[in-house]
């Protein structure tokens, strides 16, 4: 991997949030070069600038006056050609045209159509007409780098419908995620007693590990937020409200020395995450306390049962029949499938329903997921 290129950042200049700096731009030189061309303007998409959760750090890597520019199919051509030759060649003390990763330095003003950027950034240039399949299809990272972000024109609205339409899952995908996620806690819940049962303390370790990064995902899920891909998921996890200690217990887990700290404090995480599932209302209400695992010295929640009661909650018949696979960020733990929205849309054949399964080459979805199909 190549080293991180210096891009647009002066020596010893204060630092300004990439956010705040896109929107100086915006206003003081991209828009009155584009006077009399009707265009939306923002920055969205990749990097922890959109999210908010840049730092000086970030000026050394892809970081400088960066946005999107929106126009008329029949405006892309003439907007760009304005852009490039009106552009300074420095913009509050930074390199207006910057590369990194050997990229050649060039503007990072991207002009566009709005369907057409949206299209390649979620795989659908009209969210209003997403089906709760095409829903499944989208990483959340990547719903999350349109609704995050700043919005610093946008004359017809067109940007903020759509904004606004992706600001959060339909109320059945919604609860049909949570189910899928409360089934991942569900399925290695007793593995940190029983790996440590037999002397794999570091496997006991890893299992906790994975369990407390799905109970945040899980906290994101039920407080209505988009999980950022890995690197960032701590922070946004961090910025959710922990009056019930969750993100103490979470902690503990981790930072536990024994299988025993690791299971008191996973508990009390899954109990929290209990009650704030009771608390949404968006399933029926269940005894939030954990119990043994059958017959076995683990403590468990027993988390299917709050799968079982999303899933119920569902009112879509073919969605409610699937089996709890999850979205392609709950199947796949891939980077590179999430930065292609047409590689996610490849796995739609994991969410046919058992008659359109069945239909095509005779074996339903339960059947395929169980090895006994083609």
């Amino acid at each position: 991997m190549q080293e991180p290129t210096p891009t647009s950042r002066a020596p010893g200049q204060p630092f300004t949030p990439g956010l705040e700096l896109a929107a100086g731009f915006a206003r003081e030189v991209v828009s009155p070069l584009l006077a009399d061309v009707p265009h939306a303007s923002a920055l969205l998409g990749w990097g922890s600038d959109v999210l908010g959760y840049d730092t000086p750090r970030s000026t050394d890597h892809g970081w400088g006056p960066r946005l999107q520019v929106f126009v008329a199919a029949g405006d892309v051509e003439r907007a760009a050609a304005l852009v490039e030759a009106g552009l300074p060649q420095r913009y509050r003390g930074r390199e207006v045209r910057f590369g990194w990763d050997g990229m050649r330095p060039r503007s990072q003003v991207e002009v566009t159509t709005w369907p057409g950027w949206l299209e390649r950034q979620i795989g659908f240039a009209d969210p209003q007409a997403m089906s709760w399949r095409d829903w499944l299809l989208v990483p959340q990272q990547r719903l999350l780098e349109v609704v995050a972000g700043a919005v610093f024109a946008d004359p017809g609205g067109e940007v903020a419908r759509a904004r606004a339409a992706l600001a959060w899952f339909p109320d059945d995908v919604h609860r049909w995620l949570l189910a899928c996620q409360w089934r991942r806690l569900a399925q290695e819940e007793p593995f940190v007693q029983r790996t440590a049962e037999v002397g794999d303390e570091l496997g006991s370790a890893v299992v906790a590990a994975r369990l407390v990064r799905e109970a945040m995902r899980l906290a994101l899920l039920l407080a209505g937020r988009y999980a950022p891909y890995f690197k960032w998921l701590g922070t946004a996890f961090g910025r959710l409200e922990h009056a019930d200690g969750l993100d103490g217990h979470l902690r503990r887990a981790v930072r536990a020395v024994d299988a025993g700290g690791r299971e008191e404090a996973l508990c009390a995480a899954y109990e929290a995450l209990a009650r704030r599932q009771n608390a949404t209302s968006l399933a029926e209400e269940l005894d939030p306390r954990v119990r043994g695992f059958h017959e076995r010295p683990a403590r468990v929640l027993d988390a299917d049962r709050f799968a079982a009661a999303c899933r119920e909650a569902v009112t879509e018949p073919a969605l409610r029949a699937l089996p709890l696979l999850g979205s392609v960020d709950q199947v796949a733990d891939s980077t590179d499938l999430f930065g292609s929205p047409a590689a996610c849309l490849r796995l739609r054949a994991l969410y046919r329903d058992g008659a359109d399964e069945r239909a095509r080459d005779g074996v339903g979805v339960e059947a395929a997921v169980e090895g006994v199909g083609p």
